[in-house]
């Protein structure tokens, strides 16, 4: 990926894990009082774009950055031991292809609304069924990923599909792994078939950094590299990361193996792309973005901006009552405890860059109230805790905030997780220290993907918890608004978190999403896995209290055939949604959500539904959402527009789409509502 400071360019972890395609920003810090702010002027995820875009041109004006952009990364976080879980949205097709979508259309659009120009070019990738990097021998250069039809069109392909149909990405990165016995850099039909032909991408196809090379020596599935070389061009690649076709191509053109035709094509689309960010446009100086430097990076406005999407991303999952917000002035002493308390660097994740400053959890909790620390471990591995000294420390403390969790040594790229507990002697450390300790315990999860932490949530001496994921750089600073009160929490989880127990029974190489019941297998993600868990997707808590009355939806809608169709004349579990079928089948959900508590804040309302149980559809799926900023005891009015074939069909075995008929069951949090799809 280009040069730029990662909490900027990529900002995995904070941006999927507060579920919403809205930001508010707050007054500046010098503005705060003790009291809880209340967040004004939503921010889409295209401003955060264009934050981002116009920093990567301020810094390509002075030598430090180009404009392609290898972001962002839209797998779907199918496993919880993934090491690149972390850069993505989490594991929800939809919330992947919005987030995906909407961070492209920030990042590419340009200021004077020029749709055939680019502001920066986007990537998204890998394409496709990526998600295993390294885990109990088996690696992504060698991984076939053995995928269904079914799961391959309502899984993973859903992000790529929004990212070029409407983020109309520049670039798409094939991956390293095979799919279905075929490296997915030489396979025609994902590359040329679906990306080109099906959704018309308007851009390059990139390999991901030596795919070719990968393929035909660690994967044999060419005997020469001019063979490789070929296969890949003729696939659909335009682009590789690496120096393979450089070295090869010309070879495998003399030898027939791929036409000049074919390298044109390529070198056009490479070419159309450079054309589009300005490239030949004469003196960049004197074009759109020419004043833009060292003066744009680094704003007050966009140090604000990282600080506010840290808060967004905090996700409170337990909260006893008298624990969260402490007070600043009630509390005298502080106790701060853990491997990743005064941690810089672990805050902004992997491909990381330089940021603007750090502000540790540390220091963002010391600017508050008196503070006494100790790290508790020498690392986040945690060989050997010091139990005694942390159980003396918390045991004067007027309340104790544990900050615990991961940081690349524990999953990164090429480094898949084994288990999925606290690492070492951390669930040890926090059990000590939440025995000693006389007041409240707030343990802080610093991680990109979930934690088995059912010893925190089931013990009363635990009274909060929060995931902050890897936060960026203002990350300290952040935690601390949530944990005094200055800021109202509104997270909500990207993903499910599992107990040990599903780790130790599911290999990571299995991609079923669906549950197996001959052989046990229970399926993946909140959509198809009913088994128990730690705490699952859209999971999260606020300081307020919110309910939702229904005030529109219909009971039932009636599918239009033609009068000869055979589901008049035989039973039929579903039809063909098709573009006949579906025409004008869309209605209007309306909701009244009211924040009951005596603190304003956002909340994020999902409308999931379950579909009747045909096709191995899933148990539930997210169908829309919205983040709605409430002051107490103040309530309004949420829409949703739901377009029957697109928010309500499933998929069928073969991949097909398919409107399932009988009774659905729409949710929204503890309401649901029975609507009919009859013929």
């Amino acid at each position: 990926m280009s040069g730029g400071r990662r909490l900027y360019m990529e900002s995995p972890t904070w941006v999927r894990a507060h579920i919403s395609l809205t930001l508010y920003l707050e007054p500046p810090a010098s503005l705060r009082s003790s009291s809880l702010l209340l967040p004004s002027t939503p921010v889409s995820f295209e401003a955060i774009g264009k934050v981002v875009s116009t920093e990567a041109r301020a810094m390509y004006n002075v030598g430090l950055a180009g404009l392609t952009f290898w972001s962002p990364n839209i797998n779907i976080f199918r496993d919880p031991r993934w090491g690149r879980g972390q850069e993505t949205p989490g594991e929800d097709p939809l919330l992947s292809s919005k987030y995906g979508s909407c961070y492209v259309r920030g990042l590419q659009q340009r200021d004077d609304g020029d749709p055939d120009k680019l502001k920066v070019a986007a990537c998204c990738k890998h394409y496709t069924a990526y998600d295993l990097d390294n885990w109990k021998g088996t690696d992504r250069y060698h991984f076939n990923a053995v995928v269904t039809k079914q799961d391959m069109d309502d899984t993973f392909q859903p992000p790529f599909k929004s990212c070029v149909i409407d983020g109309n990405v520049a670039s798409v990165m094939c991956s390293y792994n095979q799919v279905n016995g075929k490296p997915t850099c030489a396979d025609p039909d994902l590359l040329s078939g679906v990306i080109r032909g099906e959704w018309n991408l308007n851009g390059y196809i990139v390999t991901d950094c030596d795919s070719i090379d990968v393929f035909y020596k660690s994967q044999s599935y060419t005997k020469t590299p001019e063979e490789a070389a070929a296969a890949a061009i003729l696939a659909g690649v335009d682009l590789n990361c690496g120096s393979f076709l450089g070295q090869h191509t010309e070879a495998a053109v003399k030898g027939g193996l791929v036409s000049e035709h074919a390298i044109d094509i390529a070198v056009s689309n490479n070419f159309a792309t450079l054309m589009r960010l300005g490239f030949f446009d004469g003196d960049p100086s004197k074009k759109l973005y020419g004043d833009l430097g060292p003066k744009d990076v680094c704003t007050a406005e966009n140090q604000e901006l990282a600080r506010e999407a840290a808060r967004q991303g905090i996700v409170l999952l337990k909260n006893t009552a008298g624990s969260l917000p402490l007070s600043p002035t009630a509390i005298q002493n502080l106790a701060v405890i853990g491997p990743n308390a005064n941690v810089t660097k672990t805050m902004i994740g992997n491909y990381e860059g330089i940021p603007c400053k750090y502000t540790t959890p540390l220091q963002g909790l010391a600017a508050s109230v008196a503070t006494t620390y100790l790290p508790g471990c020498s690392n986040v591995a945690c060989g050997a805790a010091q139990v005694d000294d942390a159980k003396n420390l918390a045991s004067t403390a007027d309340a104790t905030v544990l900050v615990m969790g991961a940081d690349q040594s524990i999953e990164a790229e090429s480094r898949d997780r084994v288990d999925i507990l606290l690492p070492g002697q951390q669930e040890l450390l926090v059990t000590a220290v939440a025995n000693a300790s006389c007041g409240p315990v707030i343990l802080v999860i610093m991680s990109g993907g979930g934690m088995d932490v059912s010893f925190a949530k089931t013990n009363d001496k635990i009274t909060s918890i929060l995931w902050v994921g890897y936060p960026g750089e203002a990350g300290g600073a952040a935690i601390a608004d949530i944990i005094f009160g200055y800021y109202n929490p509104s997270g909500r989880l990207p993903m499910t978190w599992y107990p040990q127990s599903y780790s130790d029974r599911v290999p990571m190489t299995n991609m079923n999403m669906r549950p197996d019941p001959s052989n046990g297998y229970p399926g993946r993600t909140y959509r198809f896995y009913a088994g128990e868990t730690v705490y699952t997707f859209g999971d999260g808590l606020s300081y307020s209290e919110f309910t939702h009355e229904l005030t529109q939806a219909p009971r039932l809608v009636s599918v239009p055939l033609e009068e000869s169709h055979a589901c008049y004349s035989s039973e039929c579990q579903s039809v063909v949604a098709d573009e006949q079928t579906c025409q004008n089948l869309t209605f209007d959900m309306r909701l009244r959500v009211k924040n009951t508590g005596r603190t304003g804040g956002s909340h994020t309302v999902f409308l999931f539904s379950s579909p009747p149980a045909v096709h191995n559809a899933p148990q539930k799926h997210l169908v829309g959402f919205e983040k709605v900023f409430l002051n107490a005891q103040t309530g309004r009015q949420v829409r949703f527009k739901v377009d029957i074939c697109k928010d309500l069909s499933v998929v069928d075995e073969l991949g097909g789409k398919k409107l399932a008929l009988g009774e659905h069951v729409l949710h929204v949090g503890s309401l649901k509502h029975l609507l009919s799809v009859r013929i």
